[in-house]
């Protein structure tokens, strides 16, 4: 990878160290990324699009092993009810394929963020760096902190 994505340039700013870790972009999911560059499912978080009537949408990141909770997420937004952004709608509010959308890379547009509680067992976990074939590794609270997120549990296991 020739030049640096925003989301890198936002890690340098805050001085955050982060590793890159290039997949193939053709991998179908977040589990099958986790494997392509060797480390556990429940390392990698995938980055998902929610929304609902009149609200912002908002960004959740849980384990690639795991699925939202829609209703868990909603209570810790503190609105009464979301709903998963539809794929073609994800990539039109985001700008960024499914598959390659990444919080870091989503900054600018200050939507809030939610990572699941689980991430801040790992030392190390990986999200997309913003674009398909990119992960970034980075210290959970570290991403936590540049994002502004809100951790609590919105994951459900598979």
């Amino acid at each position: 990878m020739a030049d640096k994505l925003n989301s890198m340039r936002l890690l340098d700013r805050h001085r955050i160290p982060y590793s890159v870790h290039e997949y193939d972009p053709a991998a179908p999911d977040a589990v099958a990324v986790a494997a392509a560059i060797g480390v556990p499912a429940e390392q990698v978080f995938k980055t998902l699009v929610a929304g609902g009537a009149g609200l912002r949408p908002v960004l959740a990141m849980v384990p690639a092993n795991s699925q939202l909770d829609l209703k868990r997420l909603a209570a810790l937004a503190g609105v009464k009810r979301l709903d998963m952004v539809p794929r073609a709608e994800a990539e039109r509010l985001t700008g960024l394929r499914v598959g390659g959308i990444g919080a870091l890379a989503l900054v600018a547009k200050r939507w809030n963020s939610y990572l699941d509680e689980t991430a801040l067992v790992h030392p190390v976990i990986y999200v997309n760096a913003g674009q398909r074939g990119v992960m970034l590794g980075l210290a959970p609270t570290d991403l936590a902190r540049a994002l502004g997120s809100t951790i609590g549990a919105i994951a459900a296991q598979r």
